[in-house]
C-alpha cells in the first residue's frame, strides 16, 4: 500500500490544499550560551557565598545580595535568541521580542559601539539589532536573511544597507571557504 502525502491534498471540510509548516531557522547556538552564562553565576554566588561563610560574615542579608549580583550577572550574560522565518526575523531577550519584517526591509547599518552589530529595520518601524557571529555560526539564518534581502533589493526597498550585506556576506564566505580548507586538509 503506496503512502499519500496528505499535506498536498484538499482538506476535506475547507477545500483548500494544506500548506507544510513554515520553518524556521534558529540560533544553535543559544542554549550553550545560555548554559554558559547560568554555570558562571552559579559560580559566582557559589565562591561569594564561601569567601563570606569563611570570613565568618555571612548573614541572610548578605547571601541575598549575592544572590542578586549573580541574577545580575546573569541578566547580563544571557544572550539574545535569533529566529527568523519566511519574511520575518525575531530578537527575543529577557523581557521583550523585537521582530523585524525581512521581506520589507528599509535599511540595514552598522552600529557603532564596543560590540558590533547589525541594526535591521522594517518598512513598518520595526527594529532589531544582531550579532554578527550569529549569523556567522548559524548559515541557515543567514540564508533566511539573504534571500528576503535579495528581494527588497529587486523591490527597491531597501534603500541602506546593501553594503552592509555584503560585508557580512564577504565575512561568511571567507569562514566558509576556510573552513572547507580545514576539513579537506588543504589549509
Amino acid at each position: 500500500m503506496r503512502r499519500r502525502d496528505i499535506r498536498a491534498v484538499p482538506g476535506p471540510h475547507t477545500g483548500r490544499a494544506h500548506r507544510p509548516p513554515d520553518t524556521t531557522a534558529h540560533d544553535h547556538g543559544w542554549a550553550g550560551d545560555l548554559r554558559f552564562a547560568v554555570r558562571c553565576a552559579v559560580t559566582l554566588l557559589g565562591l561569594l557565598l564561601a569567601v563570606d561563610a569563611t570570613a565568618g560574615h555571612l548573614t541572610w542579608l548578605r547571601a541575598l545580595l549575592w544572590t542578586g549580583l549573580a541574577a545580575l550577572l546573569l541578566v547580563v550574560l544571557v544572550p539574545p535568541r535569533v529566529r527568523a522565518g519566511a519574511g520575518w526575523l525575531s530578537c527575543r531577550g529577557l523581557v521583550r521580542e523585537r521582530i523585524v519584517r525581512t521581506d520589507r526591509l528599509v535599511s540595514v547599518r552598522w552600529s557603532d559601539g564596543v560590540s558590533q552589530r547589525l541594526v535591521l529595520r522594517d518598512a513598518d518601524g520595526g527594529r532589531v539589532e544582531v550579532d554578527p557571529q550569529v549569523f556567522l555560526a548559524n548559515p541557515a539564518l543567514w540564508h533566511r536573511l539573504d534571500d528576503d534581502a535579495r528581494g527588497c533589493v529587486k523591490r527597491g526597498t531597501l534603500r541602506c544597507g546593501v553594503t552592509a550585506l555584503r560585508q557580512l556576506a564577504d565575512r561568511i564566505d571567507r569562514r566558509t571557504a576556510r573552513t572547507v580548507f580545514t576539513i579537506s586538509g588543504l589549509e
